[in-house]
């Protein structure tokens, strides 16, 4: 493992780049992975590793020693912690880094099973969440419009804490496009006229999500392509909830509708 202690170095100039920089993750076609957790979670997925980065720090932790003894064969090299504070795509360092390439786009497809819509979801931790989730919940496909935040961005991937690899991630997505010939209901939540409670609705079939930004909403287009608007009870002192919390609410009620079916 060689050992890195400056900056100028050309190694943790390209890192810091791929942490900090969606321009330089989409021109080299690589991205980071920050933690044990997340590498671990590529590994079981069968998602090959690039690059290891570890930190003194990491080096010390038996969790990291072990990756690295599995990983044998995949280039690593040793940062400083003053070194890996500035290359780490998050504040709090976590003492292991791995470089992966970028996933090719996967092949647009008529759909026929359940899936997600997001539109202009544009906070990393949201988006990182609602993928978990997706994933949690039985999902494979995710459509991201032009506006979401990059899904495949350090902070992304680790919010989404390994979903990323049990999902198929549609970016830069034309919805109306893709959703043409949909065979199931598509639904948003709402709060409008005619929405119906969302534990009234039967969800045991096939269902596309529309989830929207965080302050807006769904964009008029794609609002438009629901067949339904659906309500989230809340008896709380509370008018919405944050997007993720959302999204966790209605594919779980799904996923619960389909156990008992």
């Amino acid at each position: 493992m060689k050992t890195i202690t400056s900056r100028d170095n050309p190694a943790v100039k390209r890192l810091h780049a791929l942490a900090h920089s969606a321009r330089d993750r989409r021109s080299e076609g690589r991205t980071l992975l920050d933690g044990a957790h997340l590498v671990r979670a590529a590994l079981d997925a069968g998602w090959p590793l690039r690059e290891l980065v570890a930190s003194d720090q990491g080096l010390g932790r038996a969790e990291i020693a072990d990756l690295l003894e599995r990983c044998t064969g995949v280039p690593a090299i040793h940062l400083t912690d003053a070194l890996f504070a500035h290359v780490s795509p998050v504040d709090t360092p976590s003492g292991l880094l791995a470089v992966i390439d970028l996933p090719v786009p996967p092949p647009t497809r008529a759909f026929a099973e359940s899936l997600l819509v997001l539109d202009g979801v544009q906070d990393a931790g949201n988006l990182g969440t609602i993928l978990r989730t997706a994933a949690a919940a039985g999902m494979r496909d995710v459509l991201l419009t032009p506006g979401c935040a990059q899904a495949w961005s350090p902070r992304v991937l680790r919010a989404g804490m390994g979903g990323h690899f049990c999902l198929r991630l549609y970016e830069h997505a034309d919805v109306a496009v893709l959703l043409q010939g949909y065979p199931g209901q598509i639904l948003a939540t709402g709060l409008g006229a005619g929405a119906r409670g969302l534990y009234e609705m039967d969800l045991r079939g096939t269902v596309a999500w529309l989830f929207g930004a965080e302050g807006r909403g769904l964009s008029m287009a794609v609002a438009a392509l629901a067949t339904d608007t659906v309500v989230i009870p809340m008896p709380g002192a509370v008018e919405s909830l944050n997007v993720a919390a959302a999204a966790a609410v209605c594919l779980f009620e799904q996923v619960r509708q389909r156990r008992v079916a």
